[in-house]
């Protein structure tokens, strides 16, 4: 199971929403609106995330990291309300 990071809360809480361990086993997290309506599953298990990066390696090289992700997902992060918008947001 993976074990959300204090980053992704303090993001989720700028956002106004919740997030939650995924009931999804191929997911990180399930992403909820302050009702507790469902949104999204996003973070695919066996990648890893910012905040996983600065734990395991420092943050320079999490840095270099986020920077070829969001290159690589330049399109799906930036519509709103999109799971690839929560995945960037959230875990990124």
């Amino acid at each position: 199971m993976y074990q959300i990071q204090p980053y992704t809360y303090s993001q989720a809480s700028k956002l106004g929403v919740r997030v939650a361990p995924s009931i999804d086993e191929s997911k990180k997290i399930d992403v909820f609106d302050w009702t507790g309506n469902y949104i999204c599953s996003v973070g695919a298990r066996g990648y890893a995330d910012y905040p996983t990066y600065i734990k395991l390696y420092g943050k320079k090289y999490a840095d270099e990291r986020r920077r070829l992700y969001k290159i690589r997902h330049r399109n799906d992060r930036k519509r709103v309300g999109s799971a690839g918008y929560y995945a960037d947001k959230l875990l990124w």
